[in-house]
């Protein structure tokens, strides 16, 4: 069953490649979605694809790139509404 969960990723998240590292691990697994810098210094995304890879997913986004440093993941989940059709980044401003 194919899911969409929106993230959102605080910490040491912006100006290390955090977006790019995301855009590579979804990619990797073959998710779609999207991934943003907010304006509060958190990065969103919203993916969407089965269960099982979106925690993949999480689990290497808490690793992140390298001088990033993530203090807290939330997770929402929803049924996906097949908005995507590749991963990107956006523009959330």
């Amino acid at each position: 069953m194919r899911l969409c969960a929106e993230i959102i990723i605080q910490g040491v998240v912006q100006g290390v490649g955090f977006r790019y590292y995301t855009i590579q691990e979804a990619k990797s697994l073959d998710l779609v979605g999207h991934v943003g810098n907010l304006a509060n210094g958190d990065v969103k995304v919203v993916v969407e694809g089965e269960r099982s890879l979106i925690l993949t997913l999480i689990k290497n986004l808490r690793i992140g790139p390298s001088f990033s440093h993530v203090a807290n993941i939330k997770v929402d989940w929803r049924k996906a509404q097949n908005n995507f059709t590749n991963f990107s980044i956006a523009n959330f401003s």
